[in-house]
C-alpha cells in the first residue's frame, strides 16, 4: 500500500502549483481530457513523429554549438574537431545531419496526409496555414544549417541559391549584398547564417509549433473519414467516437517512435551519409572559392523547386528566365497557403472523394517525387523537359482544383467514423 501522508503532500503540492499556473488545466486540455477520433490510422504518427525530431535537432545542435566556431577560418577544422576529438561528437554531429533529412521526411508525409484526408478544410485552415509557416521555416533554417560545415557544397550551394536573388529586377544586386552581407561569401555571411540558425529561426519556429498545436486542440483533430465527432455527444458532452489523447494515443504514438527510432539509428550508425545525398562527398573538402564543384545541386529536401527553378528555360516580358524560375519556385510554395480554399468538394476524405480527386492527387505526388529527382542530376535538354511537364502538374492540381473537386463524383460521408 502507497503511504497516505505522500499522496496528500502530492495533492497539496499540486493545488500550490495550480494556484499560481494552470498546470492541471493544461494537462487536461490537451492530454487526459482532449478527444481525439478512435480511428487514427498509420498516418497519424508523423506529427508526433515531427515534433521528437525537432526535440533532437535542438538538443544536437546545442550541444554541437558548444565546440563548433562560426568563422571562415576555423568553421570546418571545428567540424573536424568535432568528428575526431570531442567525445561521442561524431555521433550528435550524425544525430543532427541525418535529422534534418529525417524532419522532411516526416513534415512531408504528414504534409501528404493532410492533403489525402483534407485536413486543411473548415474549420481547421488556421491549422494548414501555421503549419505552411513551420515548413516554410524549416527550410530557410536547413539552409541556414547548410552553409555552417564551410566544405565545398555548403560553399556554392549558399552562393547559387543567394545568386537567385540577383534576378530580380532592380533590386536584386543590392539584396544579393545584404543577405550576404559582403561582395561575396565570406565568414560574415557565415557568421550571420549561423545567428540565425541558432537563435531567431528556433524561437519563431518553437512558437509557430505551439500555435499550430494550440490551433488543433481548439477545433479538434480530423480523422480518414473527414466526419466532425463533436457533432455526436453523449449527455456529458464527450464526442461518441472519440477517446482521450492521454494514455491511448500517447502509449500508441511509442510504438512509431520506436519503430522510427530503429529505422533512424541504422542510418545513423550505417549510412549516415546517405549515399551522398544527406551528406554531399564535395562537403568533406573545405570550402574553396577558386574551385567549383562539379555538379552543384541542393539538398534532397529542396531538389523539387529547384527543378522547378531549372524548368524556366525562357525569358518574358523582357525578363530573363532566371527571375521567372524564381518566381514559380516561390509560387509554388506560395499557393500551398491558399489551399484550404481551394479544395470545394463536399466532402473532406479521399475515402469518399471521386476518381478525378483521386487520380490528381497521385499524379501531384508523383510529380513531386520526379521533380526531387530531377533536381539532384544534372540538367540535360531531355530532363529540362520532364521538369516543365511535372511543374504544370504540380500546379494543375492546385489551379485546376476548384473545377475538378466541384464536379468529382462522391460517396456519401457517415455520420459517425468507420474505423
Amino acid at each position: 500500500m502507497g503511504n497516505p501522508n505522500r499522496s496528500k503532500a502530492e495533492k497539496g503540492l499540486m493545488r500550490w502549483i495550480d494556484d499560481r499556473f494552470p498546470a492541471t488545466q493544461m494537462w487536461e486540455e490537451h492530454l487526459s481530457k482532449y478527444y481525439a477520433p478512435k480511428n487514427f490510422n498509420f498516418w497519424y504518427f508523423f506529427g508526433s513523429l515531427a515534433l521528437l525530431v525537432l526535440v533532437n535537432q535542438i538538443v544536437t545542435g546545442i550541444w554541437l554549438t558548444m565546440s563548433y566556431n562560426p568563422s571562415a577560418e576555423g568553421a570546418f577544422a571545428s567540424i573536424e574537431y568535432i568528428m575526431r576529438d570531442v567525445e561521442y561528437g561524431w555521433l550528435l554531429r550524425y544525430l543532427h545531419s541525418t535529422g534534418a533529412s529525417a524532419f522532411f521526411v516526416v513534415v512531408y508525409l504528414h504534409m501528404f496526409r493532410g492533403l489525402m484526408y483534407g485536413s486543411y478544410r473548415n474549420p481547421r485552415e488556421l491549422i494548414w496555414i501555421f503549419g505552411m509557416a513551420i515548413y516554410l521555416l524549416l527550410m530557410a533554417e536547413a539552409f541556414m544549417g547548410y552553409l555552417l560545415p564551410w566544405g565545398q557544397m555548403s560553399y556554392w550551394g549558399a552562393q547559387v541559391i543567394i545568386s537567385l536573388f540577383g534576378a530580380i529586377p532592380w533590386i536584386g544586386e543590392d539584396l544579393q549584398q545584404w543577405i550576404r552581407g559582403d561582395y561575396l561569401i565570406s565568414g560574415i555571411t557565415l557568421n550571420r547564417f549561423f545567428s540565425l540558425h541558432v537563435i531567431a529561426l528556433p524561437i519563431v519556429l518553437l512558437g509557430l509549433v505551439v500555435l499550430h498545436i494550440l490551433a488543433l486542440h481548439e477545433v479538434g483533430s480530423n480523422n480518414p473519414d473527414g466526419v466532425e465527432i463533436k457533432k455526436n455527444k453523449d449527455e456529458k458532452g464527450i464526442p461518441v467516437d472519440g477517446i482521450p489523447f492521454h494514455p491511448y494515443y500517447s502509449v500508441k504514438d511509442i510504438v512509431g517512435v520506436v519503430v522510427f527510432l530503429f529505422v533512424f539509428l541504422l542510418v545513423v550508425f550505417f549510412f549516415p551519409e546517405g549515399g551522398g545525398y544527406f551528406l554531399e562527398k564535395p562537403n568533406f573538402e573545405p570550402a574553396n572559392p577558386l574551385k567549383t564543384p562539379e555538379h552543384i545541386a541542393p539538398v534532397w529536401y529542396f531538389t523539387p523547386f529547384y527543378a522547378m527553378l531549372r524548368a524556366v528555360t525562357y525569358p518574358l516580358f523582357g525578363v530573363d528566365a532566371k527571375f521567372w524560375g524564381v518566381v514559380v519556385m516561390g509560387a509554388a510554395i506560395a499557393i500551398l497557403f491558399v489551399l484550404p480554399w481551394l479544395d470545394k468538394s463536399p466532402v473532406k476524405s479521399i475515402r469518399y472523394k471521386g476518381m478525378i480527386s483521386k487520380v490528381m492527387l497521385l499524379v501531384f505526388a508523383v510529380s513531386f517525387v520526379i521533380l526531387g529527382v530531377l533536381g539532384a542530376l544534372p540538367s540535360t535538354p531531355g530532363r529540362t523537359v520532364v521538369a516543365q511537364i511535372t511543374t504544370t502538374l504540380y500546379f494543375v492540381f492546385f489551379l485546376a482544383m476548384p473545377w475538378y473537386s466541384k464536379i468529382d463524383k462522391t460517396k456519401p460521408v457517415p455520420e459517425r467514423v468507420t474505423g
